[in-house]
Protein backbone atom coordinates (compact mmCIF):
# COMPACT_ATOMS: atom_id res chain seq x y z
CA UNK A 1 0.00 0.00 0.00
CA UNK A 2 2.93 2.54 0.41
CA UNK A 3 4.19 1.80 -2.44
CA UNK A 4 0.94 2.22 -4.58
CA UNK A 5 0.50 5.66 -2.29
CA UNK A 6 4.21 6.24 -3.67
CA UNK A 7 3.80 5.70 -6.91
CA UNK A 8 0.45 7.59 -6.56
CA UNK A 9 1.80 10.60 -5.17
CA UNK A 10 4.98 10.47 -8.55
CA UNK A 11 2.56 10.53 -10.73
CA UNK A 12 0.35 13.50 -9.52
CA UNK A 13 3.68 15.25 -9.24
CA UNK A 14 4.82 14.29 -13.37
CA UNK A 15 2.04 14.81 -14.92
CA UNK A 16 1.56 18.58 -14.40
CA UNK A 17 5.03 19.16 -15.32
CA UNK A 18 4.80 17.07 -18.47
CA UNK A 19 1.71 18.93 -19.57
CA UNK A 20 3.39 22.30 -18.72
CA UNK A 21 6.40 21.61 -20.78
CA UNK A 22 4.00 20.34 -23.42
CA UNK A 23 2.40 24.04 -23.33
CA UNK A 24 5.07 25.68 -23.37
CA UNK A 25 6.88 23.70 -26.20
CA UNK A 26 3.40 24.22 -28.22
CA UNK A 27 3.53 27.62 -27.38
CA UNK A 28 2.24 29.72 -30.28
CA UNK A 29 3.77 33.22 -31.39
CA UNK A 30 3.26 35.54 -34.81
CA UNK A 31 5.55 35.97 -37.15
CA UNK A 32 6.08 39.69 -37.88
CA UNK A 33 7.60 41.41 -40.89
CA UNK A 34 6.41 45.18 -40.21
CA UNK A 35 3.15 47.07 -39.49
CA UNK A 36 -0.24 48.16 -41.04
CA UNK A 37 -0.75 51.34 -40.81
CA UNK A 38 -3.53 53.85 -42.17
CA UNK A 39 -3.84 57.27 -43.08
CA UNK A 40 -6.58 59.07 -44.35
CA UNK A 41 -5.54 60.74 -48.01
CA UNK A 42 -7.14 64.93 -48.40
CA UNK A 43 -6.37 64.13 -52.26
CA UNK A 44 -8.34 61.10 -52.24
CA UNK A 45 -10.87 62.14 -49.47
CA UNK A 46 -10.69 58.15 -48.16
CA UNK A 47 -8.45 56.52 -45.78
CA UNK A 48 -5.42 54.39 -46.91
CA UNK A 49 -4.04 51.34 -46.04
CA UNK A 50 -0.22 50.88 -45.76
CA UNK A 51 1.91 47.25 -45.63
CA UNK A 52 5.25 48.37 -44.18
CA UNK A 53 8.38 46.44 -44.43
CA UNK A 54 11.19 47.55 -41.60
CA UNK A 55 14.47 45.96 -42.27
CA UNK A 56 15.55 44.03 -38.94
CA UNK A 57 18.53 46.17 -38.37
CA UNK A 58 15.82 49.00 -38.24
CA UNK A 59 14.95 49.10 -33.98
CA UNK A 60 18.62 48.16 -33.21
CA UNK A 61 20.21 51.32 -35.13
CA UNK A 62 18.63 54.63 -33.92
CA UNK A 63 20.46 56.37 -36.08
CA UNK A 64 20.73 54.65 -39.56
CA UNK A 65 18.36 55.96 -42.34
CA UNK A 66 16.93 53.93 -44.92
CA UNK A 67 15.89 54.02 -48.78
CA UNK A 68 12.25 53.49 -49.77
CA UNK A 69 10.67 51.34 -51.65
CA UNK A 70 6.94 52.21 -53.19
CA UNK A 71 5.50 48.90 -53.61
CA UNK A 72 2.21 49.31 -56.02
CA UNK A 73 -0.24 46.58 -55.44
CA UNK A 74 0.90 45.96 -52.51
CA UNK A 75 -1.45 44.59 -50.42
CA UNK A 76 -1.02 41.27 -48.31
CA UNK A 77 -2.50 39.06 -50.57
CA UNK A 78 -0.94 40.29 -53.55
CA UNK A 79 2.36 41.35 -54.00
CA UNK A 80 3.66 42.74 -50.31
CA UNK A 81 5.05 39.41 -49.00
CA UNK A 82 7.25 38.30 -51.70
CA UNK A 83 8.31 41.48 -53.00
CA UNK A 84 9.62 42.65 -48.78
CA UNK A 85 11.54 38.94 -49.23
CA UNK A 86 13.37 39.56 -52.02
CA UNK A 87 14.47 42.81 -50.29
CA UNK A 88 15.35 40.96 -47.42
CA UNK A 89 16.93 37.98 -48.63
CA UNK A 90 18.75 40.83 -51.02
CA UNK A 91 20.01 43.23 -48.31
CA UNK A 92 21.66 40.25 -46.17
CA UNK A 93 25.44 41.26 -46.04
CA UNK A 94 26.41 37.61 -48.04
CA UNK A 95 24.17 38.63 -50.80
CA UNK A 96 24.83 42.56 -51.17
CA UNK A 97 22.36 42.79 -54.16
CA UNK A 98 20.04 45.75 -52.73
CA UNK A 99 20.42 48.32 -49.53
CA UNK A 100 18.35 47.44 -45.76
CA UNK A 101 15.29 49.42 -47.46
CA UNK A 102 11.68 50.27 -46.12
CA UNK A 103 8.87 48.63 -48.27
CA UNK A 104 5.49 50.88 -48.79
CA UNK A 105 2.92 48.35 -50.15
CA UNK A 106 0.07 50.23 -50.96
CA UNK A 107 -3.18 48.11 -50.62
CA UNK A 108 -5.76 49.00 -53.27
CA UNK A 109 -9.35 50.32 -53.09
CA UNK A 110 -9.73 50.55 -57.09
CA UNK A 111 -6.59 49.75 -59.38
CA UNK A 112 -8.97 50.61 -62.18
CA UNK A 113 -9.65 54.11 -61.03
CA UNK A 114 -6.31 54.95 -59.17
CA UNK A 115 -3.90 53.57 -61.86
CA UNK A 116 -5.58 54.49 -65.29
CA UNK A 117 -5.88 57.82 -67.33
CA UNK A 118 -8.85 59.49 -68.86
CA UNK A 119 -9.42 57.34 -72.23
CA UNK A 120 -10.97 58.18 -75.26
CA UNK A 121 -11.32 54.57 -76.12
CA UNK A 122 -15.70 53.49 -75.83
CA UNK A 123 -14.24 50.09 -75.08
CA UNK A 124 -11.48 50.64 -72.15
CA UNK A 125 -14.89 52.75 -70.37
CA UNK A 126 -16.90 50.78 -70.51
CA UNK A 127 -14.65 47.91 -69.18
CA UNK A 128 -13.39 50.29 -66.88
CA UNK A 129 -16.47 52.73 -65.61
CA UNK A 130 -14.16 53.71 -62.87
CA UNK A 131 -11.60 54.81 -64.50
CA UNK A 132 -9.52 57.67 -65.30
CA UNK A 133 -8.33 59.05 -61.71
CA UNK A 134 -4.80 58.76 -61.84
CA UNK A 135 -4.01 62.24 -61.27
CA UNK A 136 -5.94 62.32 -58.00
CA UNK A 137 -3.71 58.78 -57.07
CA UNK A 138 -0.32 60.74 -58.16
CA UNK A 139 -1.28 63.41 -55.95
CA UNK A 140 -1.90 61.58 -53.16
CA UNK A 141 1.80 59.93 -53.43
CA UNK A 142 2.98 63.33 -53.94
CA UNK A 143 1.60 65.48 -51.10
CA UNK A 144 -0.53 62.24 -48.61
CA UNK A 145 1.87 59.25 -48.82
CA UNK A 146 5.47 60.46 -49.56
CA UNK A 147 5.01 63.02 -46.81
CA UNK A 148 3.86 61.08 -44.43
CA UNK A 149 6.44 58.33 -44.78
CA UNK A 150 9.27 61.24 -44.19
CA UNK A 151 7.58 62.29 -40.93
CA UNK A 152 6.81 58.45 -39.36
CA UNK A 153 9.96 56.72 -40.80
CA UNK A 154 13.42 57.40 -40.96
CA UNK A 155 14.33 57.73 -44.66
CA UNK A 156 16.92 58.89 -46.48
CA UNK A 157 15.99 60.45 -50.00
CA UNK A 158 16.25 57.28 -52.47
CA UNK A 159 12.97 56.40 -53.45
CA UNK A 160 12.09 53.79 -55.76
CA UNK A 161 8.73 53.10 -57.35
CA UNK A 162 7.43 49.26 -58.79
CA UNK A 163 4.65 48.81 -60.88
CA UNK A 164 3.07 45.86 -63.00
CA UNK A 165 0.33 45.56 -65.33
CA UNK A 166 -1.47 48.90 -64.40
CA UNK A 167 0.25 49.77 -61.69
CA UNK A 168 3.04 49.75 -64.49
CA UNK A 169 1.14 52.19 -66.51
CA UNK A 170 0.57 54.38 -63.57
CA UNK A 171 4.74 54.13 -62.81
CA UNK A 172 5.38 54.94 -66.41
CA UNK A 173 2.76 57.64 -66.16
CA UNK A 174 4.33 59.19 -62.91
CA UNK A 175 8.01 59.06 -65.06
CA UNK A 176 6.61 61.39 -67.92
CA UNK A 177 4.28 63.64 -65.47
CA UNK A 178 5.70 64.00 -62.51
CA UNK A 179 9.60 62.06 -62.30
CA UNK A 180 10.79 63.93 -59.61
CA UNK A 181 8.64 61.87 -57.15
CA UNK A 182 11.00 58.88 -57.87
CA UNK A 183 14.72 58.12 -58.35
CA UNK A 184 13.96 54.61 -59.78
CA UNK A 185 11.40 53.17 -61.50
CA UNK A 186 10.96 48.94 -62.14
CA UNK A 187 8.20 48.69 -64.73
CA UNK A 188 6.72 45.49 -65.22
CA UNK A 189 4.43 44.35 -68.06
CA UNK A 190 2.87 47.79 -68.23
CA UNK A 191 -0.53 48.03 -69.67
CA UNK A 192 0.86 50.55 -72.46
CA UNK A 193 -2.28 49.77 -74.45
CA UNK A 194 -4.58 51.29 -72.55
CA UNK A 195 -6.21 54.30 -74.81
CA UNK A 196 -4.61 53.66 -78.00
CA UNK A 197 -0.98 53.91 -76.70
CA UNK A 198 -1.52 57.65 -76.55
CA UNK A 199 0.99 57.47 -73.18
CA UNK A 200 3.80 56.54 -75.54
CA UNK A 201 2.86 59.64 -77.44
CA UNK A 202 4.04 62.25 -74.74
CA UNK A 203 7.34 63.56 -74.50
CA UNK A 204 8.42 63.51 -70.83
CA UNK A 205 8.84 66.18 -68.75
CA UNK A 206 12.40 67.05 -68.07
CA UNK A 207 14.29 66.66 -64.92
CA UNK A 208 17.78 67.21 -63.56
CA UNK A 209 17.88 64.38 -61.01
CA UNK A 210 19.72 60.91 -61.48
CA UNK A 211 17.41 58.21 -63.10
CA UNK A 212 17.69 54.51 -63.02
CA UNK A 213 14.84 53.33 -64.91
CA UNK A 214 14.22 48.88 -65.11
CA UNK A 215 11.61 48.19 -68.09
CA UNK A 216 10.62 44.23 -68.05
CA UNK A 217 7.88 42.23 -69.88
CA UNK A 218 7.51 38.07 -70.11
CA UNK A 219 6.05 36.35 -72.83
CA UNK A 220 2.91 38.10 -72.74
CA UNK A 221 1.44 38.36 -76.30
CA UNK A 222 2.74 40.80 -79.57
CA UNK A 223 0.72 44.07 -78.16
CA UNK A 224 2.30 43.81 -74.32
CA UNK A 225 5.87 42.75 -75.55
CA UNK A 226 5.74 45.69 -78.37
CA UNK A 227 4.19 48.27 -75.90
CA UNK A 228 7.48 47.81 -73.62
CA UNK A 229 10.09 47.59 -76.08
CA UNK A 230 8.43 50.72 -77.36
CA UNK A 231 8.59 52.62 -74.26
CA UNK A 232 12.27 51.08 -73.74
CA UNK A 233 13.28 52.77 -76.74
CA UNK A 234 11.41 56.18 -76.28
CA UNK A 235 13.73 55.90 -73.38
CA UNK A 236 16.78 55.22 -74.27
CA UNK A 237 16.09 57.62 -77.53
CA UNK A 238 15.30 60.73 -74.66
CA UNK A 239 18.35 59.20 -71.81
CA UNK A 240 20.35 62.19 -70.91
CA UNK A 241 23.39 61.60 -69.16
CA UNK A 242 22.14 61.28 -65.55
CA UNK A 243 20.17 58.26 -66.31
CA UNK A 244 20.49 54.89 -66.88
CA UNK A 245 17.79 52.61 -68.79
CA UNK A 246 17.71 48.74 -68.81
CA UNK A 247 15.59 46.49 -70.33
CA UNK A 248 14.87 42.41 -69.81
CA UNK A 249 12.57 39.94 -71.81
CA UNK A 250 11.25 37.38 -69.98
CA UNK A 251 10.99 34.65 -71.75
CA UNK A 252 9.92 32.07 -69.36
CA UNK A 253 7.58 33.68 -67.64
CA UNK A 254 3.81 35.17 -68.79
CA UNK A 255 1.81 38.41 -67.08
CA UNK A 256 1.30 36.56 -63.95
CA UNK A 257 4.44 35.37 -63.12
CA UNK A 258 7.08 38.22 -64.77
CA UNK A 259 7.16 40.40 -61.19
CA UNK A 260 8.90 38.55 -58.97
CA UNK A 261 12.18 37.67 -61.16
CA UNK A 262 11.58 41.32 -62.86
CA UNK A 263 12.01 42.99 -59.27
CA UNK A 264 14.85 40.30 -58.52
CA UNK A 265 16.96 41.53 -61.50
CA UNK A 266 15.81 44.92 -61.63
CA UNK A 267 17.41 44.82 -57.86
CA UNK A 268 20.73 43.75 -59.32
CA UNK A 269 21.29 46.29 -61.80
CA UNK A 270 19.91 49.12 -60.45
CA UNK A 271 21.84 48.59 -57.06
CA UNK A 272 24.67 47.36 -58.46
CA UNK A 273 27.52 49.95 -57.31
CA UNK A 274 26.93 48.59 -53.57
CA UNK A 275 30.04 47.84 -51.98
Amino acid sequence: MKIFNALCLLVIVIIPFKIIGQSKANSIKPINIGETVSIHSKILNENRTLNIYLPQSYKLDSLKTYPVIYLLDGSIDEDFIHVAGIVQFGSFSWINMVPESIVVGITNVDRKRDFTYPTTIAQDKKDFPTSGKSEDFMGFIEKDLQPFIQNKYRINDTKTIIGQSLGGLLATEILFKRPELFDNYIIVSPSLWWDDQSLLKLTPKAYSTEKKIYVAVGKEGDIMERDAKLLYKKLEANRKENTEVFFKFLEDQDHGDALHLAVYTAFEVLFKTID
